[in-house]
Formats: structure tokens, C-alpha cells, sequence
């Protein structure tokens, strides 16, 4: 798994109905074989699929599927990675 620069995990967010904005905790969870690419934001709470790849700049707010290529803000599927084999 890669995590390129300025890639940013919010793994958590704030309770906009306590008057005190109270912390939340939301774990993320990154896969196996996956690429946050630069200045990507991953947001609280999302999983990423095993090979799931997140384009540059992409803002990612819900899971994202084993394998799939993920791009835009907020980021949708674009397509299966499709991994070359192996020589």
C-alpha cells in the first residue's frame, strides 16, 4: 500500500448537533495493495477495498471496492484496476 505526499486521512470529524462540536472517532480502513495518490483526502469512517487505487486530488467519502480506480470530489468508480500478470 502507498500513500503518496500529501495525502490527507481524516479519521475522525465533529457532532454538528452538540453545541460543544463534540469529536468523533471514525476509523479508516486501507487494504492490501492500494495507492492514495498525491493530495488525496480519504474521509472518517471509509474503507478501502484490497488493490483499490484513489486518484491525485480525488476526495474519497464513501467505501471503496477491492480493485476499483477511484477519482473526482467527491470520488466515484471509474473502473476496474485490471493488473497486468505477473512475468
Amino acid at each position: 500500500t502507498v500513500v503518496s505526499q500529501r495525502a490527507h486521512l481524516c479519521a475522525s470529524t465533529h457532532d454538528i448537533h452538540d453545541p460543544h462540536f463534540q469529536l468523533v472517532l471514525r476509523p479508516i480502513t486501507i487494504g492490501g495493495g492500494c495507492w492514495v495518490a498525491a493530495e488525496a483526502f480519504v474521509g472518517p469512517g471509509v474503507q478501502m477495498g484490497d488493490g483499490a487505487v484513489l486518484g491525485a486530488r480525488a476526495a474519497l467519502f464513501d467505501n471503496a471496492e477491492a480493485g476499483g480506480v477511484y477519482s473526482g470530489n467527491p470520488a466515484i468508480f471509474r473502473k476496474p484496476r485490471g493488473l497486468r500478470a505477473e512475468v
